[in-house]
């Protein structure tokens, strides 16, 4: 199990509230069998709006880990395509006002640490991340706080999932295999399993 204890990358900032799911990978693409080519398509009707100006297709943000998002972001459906097709373009962790929660559950599944902190460091992250794409950001699971440029602040996370994330356990489909043993002993002393 990968342990997860800080993040350091450049960001890449999307603004605004309530962004859902469909607009981080439109429904059209929930058709993939696996989620090879979803990070080619994430934000896809967002950037085509734009027309070249959204951040994920812009030069300068290329090659970004971190990104960094306002309030209620991953809201909507469920679909776990969503933090695939972040984490596929490149995302390795999400700094944010607040999540959806299924969004969240999602991102903890697949190793996507998301951290919560206030407006005011938020908009201060996209706000140093706008004026210089290449300030380094680092999350700090640890000391839960985030440094941006420099400047660093507290961040939050709920204890049980940063005690995963540090432990190396956030991969419960990881946890299961790599205890079948101990799983199979225990199934053979239950009078009620047969096999």
């Amino acid at each position: 199990m990968t342990q997860i204890e800080q993040i350091t990358g450049t960001g890449i900032p999307i603004v605004g509230n309530d962004i859902d799911t469909d607009r981080i990978i439109p429904a059209r693409f929930l058709k993939c069998v696996t989620f090879d080519g979803l990070g080619e398509q994430v934000f896809a009707d967002d950037r085509a709006a734009l027309e070249g100006a959204h951040p994920f297709d812009q030069p300068q943000y290329q090659g970004a880990t971190i990104l960094v998002v306002n309030r209620n972001f991953g809201c909507g459906s469920s679909r776990e395509h969503a933090p695939q097709a972040i984490g596929r373009w490149g995302v390795r962790a999400v700094l944010g006002e607040s999540f959806a929660e299924i969004f969240f559950g999602n991102c903890v599944a697949i190793g996507i640490p998301c951290l919560t902190a206030t407006t005011e460091v938020v908009n201060r992250a996209q706000a140093v991340l706008a004026a210089n794409p290449k300030a380094e950001i680092t999350l700090d699971l640890t000391a839960q706080q985030v440094t941006v440029d420099g400047e660093s602040f507290a961040v939050t996370m709920p204890e049980g999932v940063r005690q995963a994330f540090l432990a190396g356990t956030w991969d419960a489909c990881g946890q299961l295999v790599a205890n079948a043993d101990a799983i199979r002993a225990t199934a053979a002393q239950l009078p009620y399993i047969t096999w």
